[in-house]
């Protein structure tokens, strides 16, 4: 008896310090970033670095507001893309499409999701990248292809199995009861998606909406492929841009011997992680007031 006691504490304790791993990690990484940017910030007010266009590290001038502006723009543009792709999808599959179709379904968005972003980045530069020249000739403009435009195709193509995926797990959680009662109303079928299933998993579809939007902005090698990397805030989608995920991998570990260069990629680095942070705050309270209301 007093030997299962001792056991019982054992792994009590072992899954405490697991789930205070879970909790603290994101603290420890902020933490790291903290320290690393507050070099250049003992240097340069915040407010200087974040609102100028100027980034030339060999005259230490670190100014990220290109990189944040084209951060979002392909990240806004990729979701504008996905979203109504991905609901419609889980819409059809969960509640018009034979149950074998779903499970047809399935295997191809799990085989999408497998696949390395450096395939995705390849597959922009030989095929969206000349669709995007095309279209922007369309429109009157000779472009390289290379821009903000093709960033946020290869990207909504990235994260549409992510959102996906979450879109139809969250549909198939609401009750069949639901539906069945709003029916016998004499509901249609879109009626009762429309009014009773949408509106029941609005706080799901939210969330990985915000999710999406956290995954979007942390790609980087795809992007950073297909967006041109123009130190230059965009002034359209078919301008090129260079987003902080591509900042950073294309210069971090090179060039550090100048002055303040690594202390002003942790800080691009922190700022990343700000944004991601701020979107599912934003995704998470929107949840909370919305079930309030339901």
């Amino acid at each position: 008896m007093r030997l299962r006691k001792v056991k019982d504490n054992l792994h009590q304790t072992w899954m405490i310090i697991a789930i205070a791993i879970v909790i603290l990690l994101p603290f420890i990484i902020g933490a790291g970033l903290i320290y690393k940017s507050s070099f250049i910030l003992h240097e340069y007010p915040i407010k200087d670095i974040l609102f100028s266009s100027e980034w030339k590290p060999q005259s230490s001038k670190f100014g990220l507001l290109p990189f944040i502006t084209s951060s979002l723009f392909v990240t806004f543009f990729a979701i504008v893309i996905v979203l109504p792709i991905s609901l419609l999808s889980a819409i059809h599959l969960t509640q018009y499409a034979k149950k074998w179709v779903l499970k047809v379904t399935h295997p191809v968005i799990d085989i999408l999701a497998g696949i390395p972003s450096v395939i995705f980045g390849i597959w922009g530069v030989i095929a969206v990248v000349p669709a995007v020249q095309y279209i922007a000739k369309l429109f009157g403009y000779t472009v390289s292809g290379y821009s903000i435009l093709a960033g946020s195709i290869v990207l909504a193509i990235m994260i549409l199995p992510f959102v996906l995926n979450m879109m139809i797990e969250i549909f198939q959680t609401v009750p069949e009861e639901l539906t069945e009662a709003a029916l016998s109303l004499g509901a249609s079928r879109w009626q009762a998606i429309k009014k009773v299933i949408l509106r029941k998993a609005f706080p799901g579809i939210i969330s990985a909406i915000g999710l999406g939007i956290s995954r979007a902005f942390g790609e980087t090698i795809a992007v950073l492929m297909v967006t041109g990397n123009v130190v230059k805030i965009p002034e359209g989608i078919f301008q090129p841009g260079y987003p902080l995920p591509a900042l950073l991998a294309n210069n971090y570990g090179e060039m550090l011997s100048i002055p303040l260069y690594d202390s002003a990629l942790m800080l691009s680095a922190l700022v990343l992680f700000v944004i991601v942070l701020l979107f599912n705050l934003v995704s998470r309270l929107t949840i909370i007031r919305f079930e309030k209301k339901i």
